[in-house]
């Protein structure tokens, strides 16, 4: 189950209510610095940007590749660990408006962390420490640390004792 703090509205579906939830120039704000992040060469600069303009937390040496499209609304709401990479064209949300109600949600990525292309994480996950995320996956639940999951719905491909058995194997073979 997702952590998601559940606001109910009244009339018009919850989009109508935007600017109720968050002020509209934060959103402006925050457009122009994940437009000008999504385009930025330099893992620094951008990891700067989302630190200092965003309020996300973001860990030594994570890289957001290309395209990567941070929340807008709440990115502040956003972390991730160390040395982790979120693939390209990803969508990371910390909210979600539905007719009736709208809800938000932290995410919480962990360290060396790799999230393959075009991958959506929803808000209110939490992805443990080492999982790998197969590119194009639904993150709609929490993901264990050293799992490798993957397919929209998200499934489990290899746990953490599979992987580290895989990853140990790779080993004598590249040694050989």
């Amino acid at each position: 189950m997702r952590r998601t703090k559940r606001y109910h509205v009244h009339g018009a579906n919850s989009l109508w209510h935007i600017y109720k939830t968050v002020p509209f120039l934060k959103v402006v704000k925050n457009f122009i610095v994940i437009q000008l992040a999504r385009y930025t060469p330099f893992l620094q600069v951008k990891n700067g940007m989302y630190r200092r303009f965003l309020g996300m937390k973001v860990g030594d040496q994570t890289a957001f590749a290309l395209m990567v499209m941070v929340d807008i609304m709440f990115p502040e709401k956003i972390s991730v660990g160390r040395n982790s990479v979120i693939g390209y064209n990803t969508t990371i949300l910390a909210h979600e408006y539905l007719i009736r109600e709208y809800r938000l949600g932290k995410v919480e990525i962990g360290s060396e962390v790799l999230i393959g292309a075009n991958s959506t994480i929803l808000p209110g996950v939490k992805i443990g420490d080492g999982a790998v995320i197969s590119a194009g996956t639904l993150v709609h639940k929490d993901v264990p640390p050293g799992t490798f999951v993957g397919g929209n719905p998200m499934n489990l491909i290899y746990t953490k004792e599979e992987m580290e058995k895989r990853m140990k194997k790779e080993g004598e073979v590249s040694e050989s």
